[in-house]
């Protein structure tokens, strides 16, 4: 139990390297407090949601002073995606998700490929085709999270990025809406099943909180796009492996 009260350290980390590229973390946080002795329905999972709503919710302020987020693809991808999850869950039993989740895992894997090889669209995109990609991508991701049972925020920073938003446009972007989604899911699953246990909430916040506020600023402030990409890269390859290994072989 003692090495649950070292996790703020750790999660520090995860916030500063994910608030970059405008996730939650909560696919890291949930394994980690369950691990560390945590039940994983009533304990970590609650508090795996509220650390990821924290990073990136504290994210998106910081992209927002600085006028990174695109909000004519944000707003329409997050209606879109809370509007089309229950259209995905109604699908589950249809559909191998397996087989989705080795398309989306081998697909995350080729927009960390196409960004470490400096490969990217050129292309402006109007004000129109801002308002209906954030559309269809919501209407996809909001499926796909249905399908699977995933919030969708590993694949929203790629898709965005190959469809023309510049690497920080993309990720700030990203956070907007994975704030959005998380939010929801927090509050049920505080109101149905979470037992908190306050100190523990306060100092693994505490640690997101400042991990949040120091890679979004350092992101925003400081880094250059070919750095931005290159963590991208490497985050995405390890969502991809993640994905491949826990969701495809081993489930």
């Amino acid at each position: 139990m003692n090495l649950l009260y070292t996790t703020p350290l750790i999660f520090f980390v995860i916030a500063f390297f994910f608030s970059m590229l405008g996730m939650g973390g909560a696919q890291l946080y949930i394994p980690i407090l369950f691990w560390l002795g945590m039940d994983f329905k009533t304990e970590a999972i609650p508090l795996g949601m509220l650390l990821s709503l924290i990073n990136s919710t504290s994210a998106t302020i910081t992209y927002i002073r600085h006028k990174l987020i695109r909000w004519r693809v944000a707003l329409p991808l997050a209606l879109t995606m809370f509007a089309f999850a229950p259209l995905g869950a109604m699908t589950n039993a249809h559909l191998p998700s397996k087989v989705v989740i080795c398309c989306f895992a081998v697909f995350t894997a080729l927009a960390a490929t196409l960004m470490i090889l400096g490969i990217e669209p050129k292309r402006k995109l109007s004000l129109r085709t801002e308002y209906f990609l954030g559309a269809l991508v919501g209407m996809v991701l909001g499926f796909i999270a249905g399908l699977i049972g995933r919030g969708g925020g590993s694949f929203v920073v790629p898709i965005l990025y190959l469809a023309g938003l510049s690497a920080k446009n993309a990720a700030a972007t990203s956070s907007m809406v994975v704030s959005f989604s998380v939010f929801s899911g927090f509050i049920s699953h505080l109101l149905l099943s979470a037992h908190p246990r306050w100190l523990i909430w306060i100092l693994t916040g505490g640690g997101v909180l400042a991990g949040s506020q120091l890679g979004s600023r350092i992101m925003a402030k400081k880094l250059k796009s070919r750095q931005v990409k290159l963590i991208f890269a490497f985050i995405l390859y390890l969502v991809s492996a993640i994905l491949i290994i826990k969701d495809v072989i081993l489930k």
